[in-house]
């Protein structure tokens, strides 16, 4: 219920913030800001650099389930022929395993999620400064996001937006 009024109360103040820019001659403009998520080169090199970081823990946990897989393997084709104690022991050792790989694997998805959230961070601060000289190069007051029901395409700015973050990310290189 409070989600709701917060909620109407914030689009009652965008209308009421929109109808007085545009009372007074003020430029307004709308930014996807979810398509800048999806589409900007910073984020695409974000993925690719979290991912070549975390290529070896990858590969160390795909051969942690290769090795699993191959006890188990041995347990069933070999398990009739080996004593009570033997078959015991691989069991242990396979159970022994799996545990490790499961620990391994949710501290590595964990550590991912961490250094993606940090570095999407920095990237958001990076978009958020480029939205903000898009307005001021093509001298708009008000750029609104998530929220809106309705705007006109020659107010979406997001393209230049995101040809300005491909010069960015051209200019780094």
């Amino acid at each position: 219920m409070q989600k709701r009024m917060i909620s109407a109360l914030l689009a009652g103040l965008v209308l009421m913030l929109a109808g007085q820019a545009l009372a007074v001659n003020s430029s307004v403009a709308f930014v996807h800001v979810s398509r800048l998520l999806n589409e900007s080169p910073q984020i695409a090199e974000l993925k690719r650099t979290v991912r070549e970081d975390f290529s070896p823990r990858d590969t160390r946990l795909t051969e942690m389930q290769m090795q699993i897989k191959l006890l188990e393997d041995k347990l069933d084709k070999d398990g009739l022929a080996m004593s009570s104690s033997e078959q015991r022991r691989l069991r242990h050792d396979i159970s022994t395993r799996r545990l490790k790989y499961k620990h391994a694997r949710d501290e590595l998805t964990q550590d991912k999620q961490l250094r993606y959230s940090e570095e999407e961070e920095r990237v958001n601060l990076i978009i958020r400064e480029v939205i903000e000289q898009v307005a001021q190069d093509e001298k708009i007051d008000i750029v609104l996001q998530s929220g809106v029901l309705w705007f006109s395409p020659k107010a979406d700015i997001t393209d230049k937006v995101l040809e300005r973050l491909q010069q960015i990310s051209t200019e780094t290189k």
